[in-house]
């Protein structure tokens, strides 16, 4: 039996990698972990967890067909816990950096029910940061 306990990395394919190591290192505070220029691929520590950058016109990123774009983006989203979560001052500092936040809502993560927002990276990928569980809030509503 499988038992899963937590994401383990999760890759996107860029056109605009630089772009991207920019985003995530510079305003959500990854680190480069590990880079690989012979196949295209950048290695972002995100907590416990990595985030891939894989350059489209790369080794590996050829192997996924066509670059992201307005009609095909690589996912839907992806969540990013976060704490603490003081939304405005969340709001304040991505918008000091050009990324435009979105509302403040309770939704529903892998902890249970508590404020997330969704902004987006350079290349459209949706982005949820997502805080602690509002131990209060029942997790069928």
């Amino acid at each position: 039996m499988i038992h899963i306990r937590e994401i383990d990395h999760l890759v996107l394919r860029s056109k605009h990698v630089q772009e991207m190591i920019n985003f995530y290192v510079d305003v959500l505070g990854c680190r480069v972990e590990r880079s690989l220029p012979a196949f295209g691929l950048t290695q972002l520590r995100a907590g416990k967890c990595l985030l891939d950058l894989v350059d489209v016109d790369g080794e590996l990123g050829r192997r996924g067909g066509a670059a992201p774009a307005a009609a095909g983006n690589n996912l839907e989203h992806f969540c990013l816990r976060i704490e603490p979560f003081i939304g405005e001052e969340i709001k304040a500092y991505l918008l000091s950096h050009s990324v435009e936040p979105g509302d403040i809502e309770s939704r529903y993560g892998a902890e249970g029910m508590g404020p997330s927002m969704y902004i987006c990276d350079p290349d459209g990928n949706t982005i949820e940061l997502k805080g602690p569980p509002d131990l209060s809030i029942s997790p069928s509503r």
